[in-house]
Formats: C-alpha cells, structure tokens, sequence
C-alpha cells in the first residue's frame, strides 16, 4: 500500500469518528452523521385551532422512542403563524414556551434539533418577497428566533420548509437576507438552506421551475460560512411523497448521488431533510439504498432524517414509522438493521 494514500485513508476514517463524537456530545456547529427523524405535529391543523387539539408537539415518549432506536437528531416542523401571529411583532409567548420545552425534551434527550418553519416559502398563503410578506418580514422572524436559541449546543436552523413558486433569484435573496438577520444577533449555529421547487434533489440542476437552483444558490452568503444545502427526495413516481409506492426508486437514489457529486464539486456541504417509502417489502431495500448513499459520502452529507413520526399520524398513513401498538412499523425495522450493520457513518 503506498503510505500516502493509507495515511489520507486513516485520517478520513479519523476525522469522521470525530465528527460522530461531536455529534454525541451536542456540538451548535456540526451535523455530522445526524440521523435524524421529523418529529411532526406542531405544524398540523388550521391557525385559530387550540394546542392540543389542532396541533401537538411531540411527547417526551415519543422522543424516548426514537432516542432508544439509534437516532442522533430531529427536524421538528412548526408554523410560523402561531409563534409570531403578526409580521414584524413579538413572538406569542404561549408559543414560545411550547417550542423551548419541545427543544429542551429534545436535547435532555441527548438529540440535536433542527428548528423547521413548515411553511413553504410563505406566511398566510402569502409567499415571501409579496407585498403582503416582504423579504424584510422573514428577516425579522429569523432575527426573532436566532437570538431565542444564539449558539446553543445542538439546535440547527432549518431556514424555510420546501419553498415553491418563486424563483432561485429571489429565493436565494430572501435566503441572505434572513441569513444575515441571524448573523447580526451573534448567532453562529449551522444553517441548512433550502432550494426553491420543493428543493428536491430530482430537480437541483434542472427542471421546469426556472434558472436552476445550482446554478444560483451558490450564490448564499454566510458571514460565519456555518451552513449546508438542505435537500429532499422522496421515491414515489412524481417524487412527491403522496403515493403509496416506490416506482422511481432508482432515479430516487441517483439523484442523491448526483447532488453529492454536485456538493463536492461545490465544496459545499448538504442534508437530506426529508425522504421516505411505504411499507412494501420492495421498497424496504430501497430504503437502505438510500441511507446507503448518503452515509457513504461523509465528505459531503452532514446526515439525513426521514420523514416522518409524531404522536397524531394514523397508523394508516404510509409513511409514518410512528410506532403502533404492536410494534415497530417495517420502514423502522429497515433502519435497525441499517443502524445495526453501520455503526459510524462512512463505516
């Protein structure tokens, strides 16, 4: 073996251990090896409805569960109508108060949190850059937020939930401006950054939605360069996630595979914050195929989480890996033996 290379071959398996470690020990400004789980409730129902009956964030048993099956982290959805009912105003402090007990349950839990505005690029059905939700109005619920949780150990910030209908140009304007929002209150936490079109990895370099997002968001301006590309992709035939099936799988996988190649060419860094498949046993190794491809490029993905768990999803509900009450659902049996056969990432 030429030593050069079995000493470049030992300190990347070095520096992913590492990276694990810091993981486990909650670091603000790593992801490395997240895997990660939706946690989803806090962004259900219709604004005016009461917690507890329109929404739900998650219990302390539920992140237990997860906890005690491998995963490193959760991406936990909320609305952000309900923590600032009014632009530019202060933060509902009933609101607050749940989403800090959530976080804290969440980091007690020795998990790290990426904090997900669900909202697709919009307040009230009003898109980000309108005249009714200027760029500046973003700005400011990020400035809100970001000096909540500044540099705390273990807490991401998920800028925006699958922006679509609007442009890469004004997307990535409305993404420096809420990035420089948080800068400016000494937040130096890790930022993933969406595209526009449901950012899906399927559509990163091309598709119908206008210039594609590869080719402008480099263009993302971080002071603190502390951010990665937040990506999704699910494996059904529109890539949407609403059909009971699997049937593009492998464009499904090659398109994860493409967006590593484009992340390394970049020299920039992503997560795969949303995926899934139901429960066929045809789409169980698909699944893997998946965490595979991440997992296997530590250079480039930070970690993945899979969409999706929390404490209302019907046990009818395809994607779901919320435990029932007989058990654990096969798309969290998949995992285990995923978890169980890699015990660090790049393994």
């Amino acid at each position: 073996m030429n030593r050069r290379v079995g000493y470049r071959a030992f300190a990347r398996r070095l520096a992913v251990a590492l990276s694990c470690v810091a993981v486990a020990a909650g670091s603000a400004q790593s992801a490395e090896c997240m895997r990660g789980i939706n946690l989803a409730g806090a962004e259900f129902g219709s604004l005016g409805q009461e917690y507890g009956t329109g929404y739900i964030y998650p219990s302390d048993k539920t992140i237990a569960y997860f906890k005690g099956k491998g995963f490193t982290g959760v991406r936990l959805p909320f609305l952000w109508e309900r923590l600032q009912p009014k632009l530019y105003d202060k933060f509902n402090s009933a609101e607050l108060k749940r989403l800090r007990a959530a976080v804290k349950a969440i980091r007690s839990a020795g998990m790290q949190v990426v904090l997900d505005p669900h909202n697709y690029g919009r307040y009230e059905d009003q898109l980000i850059g309108s005249d009714g939700v200027p760029q500046s109005a973003f700005a400011d619920f990020w400035r809100r937020l970001a000096a909540t949780f500044a540099s705390q150990d273990g807490i991401l910030f998920g800028l925006m939930n699958e922006p679509y209908g609007i442009s890469a140009e004004d997307w990535l304007s409305a993404a420096n401006s809420a990035i420089s929002a948080i800068r400016q209150t000494g937040a130096d936490n890790l930022i993933l950054v969406p595209g526009t079109a449901w950012t899906g990895a399927h559509s990163w370099s091309g598709g119908d939605y206008g210039t594609p997002n590869a080719s402008v968001m480099t263009g993302v301006t971080d002071p603190a360069n502390n951010y990665a590309f937040e990506v999704h992709q699910y494996l059904d035939v529109d890539f949407s996630g609403k059909n009971d099936e699997c049937s593009r799988a492998a464009d499904a996988v090659k398109a994860i595979t493409d967006m590593g190649n484009w992340l390394a060419a970049q020299g920039r860094r992503g997560f795969l914050g949303e995926f899934a498949v139901p429960t066929m046993p045809v789409c169980q190794q698909s699944l893997k195929d998946m965490v595979a491809v991440v997992e296997s490029r530590p250079d480039v993905w930070l970690g993945w989480s899979y969409w999706a768990a929390g404490d209302w999803w019907k046990p009818s509900e395809p994607l779901n890996i919320q435990p029932t009450d007989t058990g654990d659902r096969p798309q969290m049996q998949t995992l285990q033996t995923y978890f169980a056969d890699r015990k660090t990432c790049g393994g």
